[in-house]
C-alpha cells in the first residue's frame, strides 16, 4: 500500500480554544497526525507570551481570530463547533461556561461532538478551581517525589512529565477513544484529562511493585530511580556524562567486561555492596571522555549510552537514520511521532499566526460568518 502522507487522522476537525502548555501540544499532536485543527486565539495572545513564530506546539494548525468576550464570540466558534468532530479547551472549571462554548451549549449544536477538557486538577474536586502548573500536580501524585538523589530534594524533570505525559498524551487518547465511541454510536461526550489523574497513572507499574514489597517508598535507594549502581548515569573525564541500564544478567556481564570492573562484578546481587560497586563504575568513567567511551561500547549490549544536550541530539547517527528529527522551515524539531505504513504524518504548516487563516478557514469549513463579523479583531500575516 503506498503511504499518503497526509496522516490517519486526515478529514478529522479539530477546534482548539487557544491556551498554554498541554492542551495546544495535544492539537499539535492531533494536527501531526493529519486533522485539521483550527486555533481559536485570542486577541493579545496567550498568558506566556511565547512569540507565535516560534511556538512549534502550533505547526500544522490554521489560526482564527475570536474574541469570546464579545457578544458576537460564542458564536462564532459555535458555528465552527457544529462542523467539528473534537473541540480541545484547556480553562479553569466553568470558565468555557461563562463564555458561552461550555459542554452543554456545544453538545446541544453538534451532538456527536467530543470535548475534551485540559485541566491540572480536573473538574471537580477541591482543588479544581485552584491554579497550578506542572509541578504542582506531579507533587500531589507522589510522582515528583520519586525523582531525585536519595541524600537530596526532588529533581524537577522539566514540565515533561506532568503537562505532556499525564495532560497531553491522556487527553488525546481520551479524545480519540470517545471520537470511534462517537462514529459508531453518533453520540458525543465530555473528556475529563486532569493531569493528576494521568501522572497517577504513568506510575502504575511502581505502586504494584510497591505492594510486591519491590519498591521502597522513597526515592534514591531502587532499581529503576538511581539508586541501582548499575541503572543510572556517570561523568566522564571531559565533564559529560553516560547512561547505564545494564539491568538484566547478560547486559550486565557485557558492560563490566567492557568496563574492565570484573573483579567487583558480583555486587550486582547484594545491595549492601552497591556503593562499592558504584565507586568503582563512577571511578572507571573518569577515565575517559564521554566520546571514547561512546566509541567502546557501540554496537554492544551493554546498554550503555552518551547524554546529549537537546542541540547534540539531532546529530545522533541512529536518530539521524531514522529522522527522529527533522527541519522545516528553517527550524530543527522532532518529527512527527509515532509512525504509520500507510497514512505517516508531517510537517505541513509552520506555527499558525493568530489570526492568519480567518478566510481559508471560512472558506473550507462553510462558516462564513467567521468573515462577515464587522467586529473580528485584525489577524496577524503569515510571511
Amino acid at each position: 500500500m503506498a503511504a499518503t502522507g497526509t496522516g490517519p487522522l486526515a478529514g478529522v476537525r479539530v477546534v482548539e480554544l487557544a491556551g498554554i502548555g498541554p492542551g495546544p501540544f495535544a492539537a499539535m499532536l492531533l494536527a501531526d497526525l493529519g486533522a485539521d485543527v483550527v486555533r481559536v486565539d485570542r486577541p493579545g495572545g496567550p498568558g506566556l507570551g511565547v512569540d507565535p513564530a516560534h511556538d512549534l506546539t502550533n505547526r500544522n494548525k490554521r489560526s482564527v481570530l475570536i474574541d469570546l468576550k464579545v457578544p458576537e464570540g460564542p458564536g462564532l466558534v459555535l458555528d465552527l463547533v457544529e462542523r467539528a468532530d473534537i473541540l480541545i479547551e484547556g480553562y479553569r472549571p466553568g470558565v468555557a461556561e461563562r463564555l458561552g462554548v461550555g459542554p452543554e451549549v456545544c453538545l446541544g449544536r453538534n451532538p456527536a461532538l467530543v470535548y475534551g477538557r485540559m485541566t491540572g486538577w480536573g473538574q471537580d474536586g477541591p482543588l479544581a478551581a485552584r491554579a497550578g502548573h506542572d509541578i504542582a500536580y506531579i507533587a500531589v501524585t507522589g510522582t515528583l517525589g520519586m525523582i531525585g538523589d536519595a541524600t537530596g530534594g526532588p529533581v524537577v524533570p522539566a514540565n515533561l512529565v506532568g503537562d505532556y505525559a499525564g495532560g497531553s498524551l491522556y487527553l488525546v487518547i481520551g479524545v480519540l477513544a470517545a471520537l470511534q465511541h462517537a462514529r459508531a454510536q453518533g453520540a458525543g461526550q465530555v473528556v475529563d484529562a486532569a493531569i493528576v489523574d494521568g501522572s497517577a497513572h504513568l506510575a502504575t507499574m511502581i505502586h504494584a511493585m510497591v505492594a510486591a514489597g519491590g519498591w521502597q517508598d522513597r526515592r534514591g535507594v531502587n532499581l529503576l530511580d538511581g539508586g541501582c549502581p548499575f541503572y543510572g548515569t556517570y561523568e566522564t573525564s571531559d565533564g559529560q556524562y553516560m547512561a547505564v541500564g545494564a539491568l538484566e544478567q547478560r547486559f550486565y556481564d557485557e558492560f563490566v567486561r567492557l568496563l574492565a570492573i570484573q573483579d567487583v562484578a558480583s555486587a550486582r546481587n547484594d545491595p549492601a555492596a552497591w556503593p562499592q560497586l558504584r565507586t568503582a563504575v563512577a571511578d572507571r568513567f573518569r577515565t575517559r571522555t564521554r566520546e571514547e567511551w561512546t566509541a567502546l561500547f557501540e554496537g554492544s549490549d551493554a546498554c550503555v549510552a552518551p547524554v546529549l544536550s537537546l542541540t547534540e541530539a539531532p546529530r545522533h547517527p541512529h536518530l539521524a537514520a531514522r529522522a527522529t528529527f527533522t527541519a522545516y522551515d528553517g527550524v530543527t524539531q522532532p518529527a512527527p511521532a509515532p509512525r504509520f505504513s500507510a497514512t505517516p504524518g508531517s510537517i505541513r504548516r509552520p506555527p499558525a499566526l493568530p489570526g492568519a487563516h480567518t478566510t481559508d478557514v471560512a472558506r473550507d469549513w462553510d462558516v462564513p460568518s467567521l468573515t462577515a463579523d464587522p467586529a473580528a479583531p485584525t489577524p496577524v500575516q503569515e510571511a
